[in-house]
């Protein structure tokens, strides 16, 4: 039944500071209106929603704050770079420094490959690429580089 994320939200407290940052990751600007922008994420099949707002410093949790974004895994091992020439940090992760990344994570039945980042505001945003699908795999978090050589 459930094909994909249709739409997520996240609060912001500088709109157009936010639609810059945004259309540097490739974004189309679906609608700008006065209390929520929206854009595309797979034009016509999911989008995010961006609200201005006072209260971005509310507590942070990551469900409420995260997006994950799926990249293709060529696309994964550019990231960094990709991401640093539109003037955007690679942050830490799971005790993986910036350097280390992208990072590939057990999580069971699906294996992933993951970079992360934040927005302006310190939203939580991820590329992520799986690597394999109904697979028990028992290993720990690691570089991808590592994975790439043990597979």
């Amino acid at each position: 039944m459930i094909k994909g994320l249709y739409e997520a939200h996240l609060p912001v407290s500088n709109i157009s500071k936010s639609i810059a940052f945004y259309r540097s990751l490739g974004l189309e600007l679906a609608h700008q209106g006065e209390a929520v922008t929206f854009f595309w994420i797979e034009k016509g099949k999911s989008w995010l929603g961006l609200w201005e707002t006072e209260k971005v410093e509310t507590p942070y949790h990551p469900s409420l704050r995260h997006i994950a974004f799926h990249v293709d895994l060529n696309d994964l091992t550019a990231a960094k770079e990709w991401l640093e020439k539109r003037g955007i940090n690679v942050r830490e992760a799971f005790n993986f420094a910036p350097e280390q990344q992208p990072i590939v994570l057990p999580n069971n039945p699906q294996s992933h490959a993951a970079l992360y980042f934040n927005d302006p505001d310190g939203n939580s945003l991820e590329f992520i690429a799986p690597l394999k699908i109904d697979e028990e795999i028992d290993f720990k978090m690691m570089e991808l580089t590592e994975w790439n050589k043990k597979n």
